[in-house]
């Protein structure tokens, strides 16, 4: 049975283990080696599961335990060129690792795994969807300023959907971020902000698209609670019910046992 296993999400860090017990891959690797190890141990999976590391970009808390992981396990890494590239410029992988790019799909053991495009201030970056061996679908959406038709689309087709829900906009306005840092995260390559991932929320269970999670939030400008709030209120207004009609997670910044069967 396929799950979701959010090992890290947030500006310290972010890493998803998306597939079963026995096979799956991990969707960035933005923690030290020894943590998620200790988070994958936490939630009974084992790391010789891990069939691939797939890279969304090249910001460090993406990637931070790439060089590590890929050394001491042999993972093969997948990226898009221009992510590939700017790991290889900043020496967070090592020329003798096993790498490749991704231009649309790739399959991993009994997985198939997408590449869908992403706008973000970053060389090339992308999200993914996961089809597991059992046929069911999950895609991981964060770091983009907005939201595309492919990543709409993706999850729309997704049984299991991690959406960023970044930052509060007034949070944000009137926080301690410099102007030029309030700009980068409001504008189109930046981040999605609470307000913008619950309306793309409403279309996506809409669809059909019912397990949801909420990524990537800020720890200075956002709260659980108030991305949990926005978006409960955008989907209830719309006529669906909260625990009923659909399930809403949020994703955890430290290790915690949680995971969505999907």
């Amino acid at each position: 049975m396929a799950r979701a296993v959010p090992l890290f999400s947030g500006s310290k860090g972010n890493s998803y283990y998306i597939g079963t017990s026995s096979e799956g891959v991990l969707i960035d690797a933005g923690r030290s080696c020894r943590q998620i190890e200790n988070a994958m141990e936490a939630n009974g999976l084992k790391m010789q599961s891990v069939g691939a590391v797939f890279i969304t970009h090249e910001h460090t808390d993406h990637c931070s335990a790439l060089k590590v992981l890929a050394k001491k396990y042999g993972f093969k890494v997948f990226a898009s060129e221009g992510t590939l590239r700017e790991l290889e410029k900043a020496q967070r992988i090592l020329p003798t690792a096993d790498t490749a790019v991704i231009e649309n799909e790739v399959a991993v053991g009994n997985m198939l795994i997408k590449r869908i495009d992403t706008p973000h201030d970053a060389a090339e970056s992308c999200c993914y969807r996961v089809t597991a061996s059992d046929g069911k679908t999950a895609l991981v959406a964060t770091d983009m300023g907005i939201m595309l038709d492919g990543v709409r689309e993706g999850a729309k087709q997704s049984d299991f959907v991690v959406l960023e829900s970044n930052h509060d906009i007034e949070m944000l306005k009137t926080g301690i971020y410099p102007f030029y840092l309030k700009q980068r995260i409001l504008s189109s390559k930046g981040h999605l902000s609470n307000a913008a991932c619950a309306d793309e929320l409403v279309q996506i269970v809409k669809s059909g698209t019912l397990r949801l999670m909420l990524g990537h939030l800020s720890e200075q400008n956002n709260t659980p609670q108030i991305a949990l709030a926005t978006a409960i209120a955008s989907l209830e207004k719309a006529g669906l019910k909260f625990r009923s009609d659909f399930t809403l997670d949020i994703a955890p910044s430290e290790t915690r046992i949680q995971s969505v069967i999907f």
